[in-house]
């Protein structure tokens, strides 16, 4: 059963003082369904990603608490946590749902609220994505873990911190034109390596900030969209999902993200597509060495090219592959329950032609989102075209 993306919306993203998690979500699913000409009393099933809201929020059983709060209550509802990846797998759920025929219209989207806790708070509550007694107890946090990464991909690859922060200054760029963006400068290499350190080799630039927000898409079937009229234009076409070990310590290679490949190859499967089809990427830069993994994994660059990626161009709004045109996690922000389905809608408009960072005429897009260091991935393709 074909899947289509009928209606998407994302908040603004940043610093929400005066908003809350259900505040938040209801905004952004609010504007998906107007964005798709249906209401609340359509949704059949909704899948929110939510990662730390137990801990900041002392909230549990968010599926339903959103969906009770949009005036949903008669939806199935579920909570998807998957650390970083959390909306990436709401999106995956309600399309699988969708494509099962249990469902004609489902509700997927993500929220976070990380300022109104503490940083320590907030620092903490993030780490639960890392292995408490190998990685936490020993005092890593993620900035560390990521700084890990680079080290060894920097020393088996010779690449150096300029071309991390080549990353930087493109992504932060491409989120000085989008108008949810957190980070609206520009910067420079020179900017990039004299910003604070942070973890060798990282620093402040190199980083994504914290950040509140939520995304939501509506999922439907074509059955439907045609018995309703509905007018949708991208397809939800292929979808994987994989893990690896949690801890960084029992990974062969700290350079690669094998759950990430393993992720893509399912997706390029289920949709019928090779990398080579893929026009533009929304994909988890949480730390620059991250994209230059990822796009490694994704099948985009052979490894130990990726980072001549952003150095080159050809990562750029108009390169090879554009990856991250709306600034990305660095620059955009990274609400981390919601950052996976804010990656669909990113896509979504690109395909439909109306970002404001517009590639020219893609077909097929792509987003991917880690949870963690890389213990868990998902990899979601859509492509143009709707019924």
């Amino acid at each position: 059963m074909t899947v289509q993306i009928a209606g998407v919306a994302s908040t603004e993203f940043g610093e929400h003082p005066d908003s809350s998690t259900r505040e938040l979500f209801t905004d952004a699913a609010l504007e998906a369904l107007e964005d798709a000409s249906l209401s609340v009393h359509d949704i059949e099933e909704l899948y929110a990603g939510n990662f730390i809201g137990d801990l900041t929020d002392d909230q549990a059983h968010v599926g339903a608490m959103l969906a009770d709060y949009i005036g949903a209550r008669e939806a199935a509802s579920m909570r998807t946590e998957s650390a970083c990846a959390s909306a990436s797998s709401a999106a995956r759920s309600g399309a699988q749902a969708i494509a099962a025929g249990d469902a004609d219209v489902a509700l997927v989207g993500g929220v976070e609220m990380m300022h109104a806790s503490g940083l320590g708070e907030v620092t903490d509550a993030l780490a639960n994505a890392a292995d408490n007694e190998y990685e936490n107890e020993a005092g890593l946090t993620f900035p560390g873990i990521y700084a890990l990464m680079a080290q060894a991909y920097m020393r088996e690859f010779d690449a150096d911190q300029e071309d991390l922060a080549a990353v930087a200054v493109k992504n932060y760029e491409n989120g000085t034109t989008n108008p949810i963006a957190q980070r609206l400068e520009e910067t420079d290499v020179e900017n990039v390596l004299d910003s604070p350190p942070v973890a060798t080799p990282l620093n402040l630039q190199d980083c994504c900030p914290i950040t509140d927000g939520a995304s939501a898409a509506v999922l439907v079937s074509a059955a439907y969209a045609e018995e309703h009229g509905l007018e949708t234009t991208v397809s939800f076409e292929g979808s994987g999902q994989s893990s690896d070990s949690l801890a960084l310590q029992d990974r062969p290679d700290l350079a690669r993200t094998r759950a990430a490949e393993r992720a893509a190859d399912q997706a390029y499967d289920s949709a019928g597509i090779s990398p080579d089809d893929v026009d533009v990427v929304e994909l988890h830069d949480c730390f620059t060495i991250a994209e230059i993994l990822a796009i490694e994994s994704l099948g985009f660059f052979e490894r130990g090219e990726g980072a001549r990626g952003a150095v080159e161009g050809e990562t750029a709004v108009d390169g090879r592959i554009p990856v991250n045109t709306s600034g990305g996690l660095l620059a955009k922000g990274h609400p981390v329950g919601a950052t996976g389905v804010a990656q669909l809608v990113e896509i979504t408009k690109q395909l439909e032609g109306r970002h404001p960072n517009q590639v020219d005429d893609p077909t097929v897009g792509l987003t991917h989102t880690v949870g963690g260091s890389g213990a868990s991935c998902v990899v979601n393709v859509l492509r143009a075209g709707g019924e």
